[in-house]
């Protein structure tokens, strides 16, 4: 096997996109200097699609827009200097979004190869577009399911404001599965096959690391609402997305910036002038904290032996229910401190097997998260003010005070806070930055605060 030299890569192309309405499969062509061709295949349920006029048109654009944004887990093999689009052309605007996408969700990956990627990125821009006219879409929501507490957070807002959705999910995790079916609702499970070649390449010496996976999966969701005449793409990333790690001498490096309120403005904005005029995108979440998330999860509890946000177990889920938690990762240690002020003890521990904040070794990963002598950790966790508020919760709750990770706090690091750095009151307050439809956000916002 003959090693693969990204440095020795001069341009990475995009060949061409196609779709068979008659069996739902799209192919995805890209491939380096005139090396073999890279196909991603897609399989949409529900064909044979019956597409003409304006939303076959918002079919095809779409379907060139994933093309595009699906390109960056091939791209960042190499990262060369060039990229060629072959089959078809982009306008300025097409660009600008692409360039952002791939600068800013590969933030972490350009930063643990020790890469510069800024103003390196340059997609060819030819010709300009017209305004996309509507696809004739009916009024119901294609809802992103992840398998965690926040898009069944979603989920049961949006039943309880009598919006029509399909609760829809790309790959095939059992317990994502599980948790869908748990909802009662329609359901649409995507299939993703990347190219074998791909993890060839990684074998052989690419580049790996972090891709903007949302980004990505935001645009499979936009096509397949085209497909099936949907209006809405609803993903459930709360407003601490936004915000990175700070890495002192690199700045602020953001493992979910596709999650981020920048990309899902830009993107939502895309869709309407570029896909679709009347598909909506938003983040049915974006207005409220990770805090304000897990309190209303908290109420309610017909989820609980099925959910889980943890990553590192993620793949054992479907044989090993009793592993649906490792309680060792920054995502299992987040879970737990934010539910914890909102949730009776025993059904908390009912759900992880065990007391994550009574483990003294613990201590490192609950000092990240709170920003205590590290920085936050490259994961999908809320802000460091959010696990202050709520571990000064816990330490002022009899039922938590004298756990080890408690006490610690209210010994070591509480002295060291001002008190207005570990309130809760404003974290539970919903910020403006968010692009809800009027009358959903009203009900939505009183259903919160409730």
């Amino acid at each position: 096997m003959t090693d693969f030299d990204p440095g020795a890569v001069r341009a990475f192309r995009f060949l061409d996109c196609r779709f068979d309405a008659d069996t739902g499969e799209a192919g995805l062509d890209y491939a380096f200097d005139d090396g073999p061709v890279m196909t991603e295949v897609l399989r949409f349920p529900g064909a044979p699609f019956a597409l003409d006029g304006e939303r076959a048109a918002a079919v095809q654009r779409a379907l060139r827009l994933l093309h595009l944004v699906a390109g960056v887990s091939y791209y960042k093999a190499a990262v060369p200097a060039e990229i060629r689009i072959e089959a078809y052309d982009i306008d300025a605007g097409t660009a600008a979004l692409l360039t952002s996408v791939y600068e800013n969700g590969l933030g972490e990956f350009a930063y643990r190869n020790g890469l510069s990627l800024r103003g390196k990125i340059v997609f060819p821009a030819r010709g300009s577009a017209a305004p996309a006219p509507p696809a004739g879409l009916s009024e119901h929501a294609v809802v992103a399911i992840g398998g965690g507490k926040d898009s069944l957070v979603s989920i049961e807002a949006l039943r309880a404001a009598g919006v029509a959705q399909t609760v829809t999910w790309v790959g095939g995790s059992p317990l994502i599965a599980a948790c869908a079916a748990r909802t009662g609702l329609p359901t649409l499970n995507i299939g993703r096959a990347l190219s074998p070649l791909l993890f060839d390449l990684n074998r052989r010496g690419a580049l790996n690391g972090h891709i903007p996976v949302t980004a990505v999966n935001s645009a499979i969701l936009a096509l397949a609402a085209l497909l099936h005449g949907h209006d809405q793409v609803v993903f459930s990333n709360e407003r601490s997305a936004s915000y990175g790690s700070l890495i002192p001498g690199t700045g602020e490096v953001n493992h979910q910036w596709s999650k981020g309120w920048e990309f899902e403005r830009d993107f939502a904005a895309h869709l309407r002038s570029h896909v679709a005029a009347d598909l909506r995108y938003y983040s049915l979440l974006r207005p409220f904290s990770e805090l304000a998330v897990a309190r209303q999860f908290a109420r309610i509890d017909h989820y609980d032996a099925y959910f889980s946000s943890c990553n590192r177990n993620f793949h054992l889920l479907g044989e090993r229910p009793a592993q649906r938690w490792c309680g060792v990762c920054p995502k299992c240690h987040f879970v737990f401190l934010a539910l914890a002020p909102f949730m009776p003890k025993p059904r908390l521990m009912g759900i992880f097997g065990r007391n994550l904040l009574d483990e003294a070794d613990q201590a490192p990963g609950f000092d990240a998260l709170m920003e205590f002598r590290d920085h936050k950790p490259f994961e999908c966790v809320g802000e460091g003010r959010e696990s202050r508020a709520a571990m000064e919760l816990l330490a002022n709750s009899a039922a938590w005070r004298e756990d080890a990770l408690v006490k610690r706090y209210s010994r070591e690091i509480r002295p060291q806070l001002d008190p207005a750095d570990r309130g809760l009151a404003s974290l539970l307050e919903p910020s403006d930055d968010h692009g809800i439809p009027g009358a959903l956000w009203e009900r939505l916002r009183a259903n919160f605060g409730a």
